[in-house]
């Protein structure tokens, strides 16, 4: 005859868990390459030219590969263009919206280097959480949005969108234009 021991231990299965992930020191150095524009980037992340087959010579990815995120960065020449790059920028950050649980907009203001823009934090299972767009609203345009290598989903990558999006906010407060 069998019975069951009141003692004996009862096993479930442990919840879904993500990795541990490990955060490097916050260390920038200056790109200040051949382009109308210069910034600081983390030492972590590799700058390196787009090679989207309609690149210009001031496209950039900036690849976290530990991470397997980019930020890809673009500029462009003011040319009477400005309403239209500002309305480009807007609708790359809407199109997330259908996925999105919302958008938040935060205004940069750095008067004194004469740098404007506009950061997007989009939130939800979207494929960019942040993106940004810098002008001096006379001759510069350079704009930047943050895309995983993987399957959107937030609560997986929300700490490593948060540890990214402080190195974004330094490339913006580092912006600077070079006189033409």
């Amino acid at each position: 005859m069998l019975s069951c021991d009141e003692e004996e231990e009862v096993f479930s299965p442990k919840p879904r868990g993500y990795f541990r992930i490990e955060f490097p020191k916050k260390e920038y150095q200056r790109y200040d390459g051949n382009c109308p524009f210069s910034f600081e980037i983390p030492k972590y992340s590799s700058l390196r030219p787009s090679t989207s087959k309609n690149a210009h010579p001031c496209w950039f990815n900036l690849d976290f590969p530990k991470y397997k995120a980019t930020v890809y960065i673009d500029y462009n020449n003011i040319d009477n263009n400005l309403s239209q790059l500002l309305e480009d920028s807007r609708n790359f950050a809407v199109r997330h919206q259908v996925k999105s649980t919302g958008i938040n907009e935060t205004p940069v203001l750095r008067d004194s280097a004469k740098v404007f823009g506009l950061l997007y934090d989009i939130d939800g299972n979207t494929a960019s959480s942040v993106q940004f767009y810098l002008t001096d609203s006379t001759h510069h345009f350079l704009r930047g949005s943050l895309y995983f290598n993987a399957s959107p989903n937030i609560d997986s990558l929300k700490m490593m969108v948060d540890f990214i999006r402080e190195d974004i906010l330094h490339l913006i407060k580092t912006t600077k234009w070079k006189d033409h």
